[in-house]
């Protein structure tokens, strides 16, 4: 059940990253446009920027669920069926530790916890905290960053959603490979 929670994540990722590196074509032809026409739209360049951020984001998460990520093959293919399960299932503890920390962090940085003792108010929450991640706008769009920077908690979400399947599905290959006729 959580591998398949997984694949649909992962089909959520990509269609909405493929929906973004279609808006960021537009968005590029239509700065090209308007800057050939000498009636730049500067906000274009950020909204350019900041939608390929997502896209990354969303397509690396979807990579980790299809273990589809740049990869050295080198050791793993020359090792036995049980030494590459085994190595597998290790790779996928570290993607799985590494997912932990970077949930760790977006807790440290989104400090949803200190904003709530704030009474949800920003001001107060900066001057507790000197964390400005609520309140910082971005140059030319005039939004929070903090909108933008969501794509952390999605992709930490994601990523540990993949791993966490990923290492499901390896460890119980780890007591199967390398037995032959079971």
């Amino acid at each position: 059940m959580l591998y398949r929670l997984s694949a649909l994540w992962a089909r959520c990722e990509i269609a909405v990253a493929a929906v973004l590196a279609g808006a960021i074509t537009v968005l590029i032809l239509i700065n090209v446009a308007t800057r050939t026409a000498r009636m730049a739209i500067y906000w274009i360049d950020e909204a350019a920027i900041y939608t390929m951020i997502w896209m990354t984001f969303l397509a690396a998460s979807a990579a980790v669920h299809d273990r589809s990520a740049v990869a050295v093959t080198l050791v793993g293919d020359m090792l036995s069926d049980r030494a590459r399960a085994r190595l597998t299932a290790a790779l996928d503890i570290v993607a799985l530790g590494f997912g932990l920390a970077l949930g760790w962090f977006c807790w440290l940085w989104f400090d949803p916890a200190g904003l709530a003792a704030a009474g949800f108010d920003i001001e107060t929450f900066q001057g507790n905290t000197f964390n400005f991640i609520y309140a910082e706008p971005t140059t030319t769009l005039g939004i929070r960053k903090a909108w933008i920077w969501m794509i952390m908690i999605l992709f930490t979400f994601g990523f540990l959603l993949h791993a966490a399947a990923n290492l499901s599905r390896s460890l119980p290959a780890l007591g199967t490979a390398g037995r032959s006729g079971e």
